[in-house]
């Protein structure tokens, strides 16, 4: 229930197009899609990895109500190699509505994300400490 200390690399970023534009960045981006989800089952083979609904295990929905997940980025941490049960689905999010904390995520306010995300590199880190 909190961020790894970690040097974590944003691998791609996720986006809701009904709700928001596009970012400008250069990581590879993609709009969610109602059935879009991240499996955070950690016996099953898909374990911190992007899945599609219905799906057979537990997954996260992507495409959510709130607006946490309007714009996400996917950050590297477990992903290679995985270790199951160590951590899944560890991204930069933007905040929630009531500024609640995150379950290990990183949260931001969507200008700031924007911001971000204009300077972020393939290959680019983020110090956690």
């Amino acid at each position: 229930m909190a961020t790894p200390a970690a040097r974590l690399r944003p691998v791609c970023v996720f986006y809701r197009a009904d709700r928001l534009r596009r970012p400008e960045t250069m990581l590879m981006t993609r709009p969610i899609t109602p059935v879009d989800g991240w499996c955070d089952a950690p016996g099953h083979a898909a374990y911190n990895r992007f899945v599609r609904h219905p799906f057979p295990a537990s997954a996260e929905r992507l495409w959510r109500e709130d607006h946490a997940y309007d714009l996400l980025a996917v950050l590297d941490f477990n992903l290679q190699p995985r270790a199951r049960g160590r951590s899944s689905a560890i991204f930069l999010h933007l905040m929630h509505d009531d500024m609640r904390p995150t379950a290990g995520c990183i949260a931001m306010r969507e200008g700031d994300m924007r911001q971000l995300l204009r300077l972020l590199k393939p290959g680019a880190a983020i110090h956690m400490g």
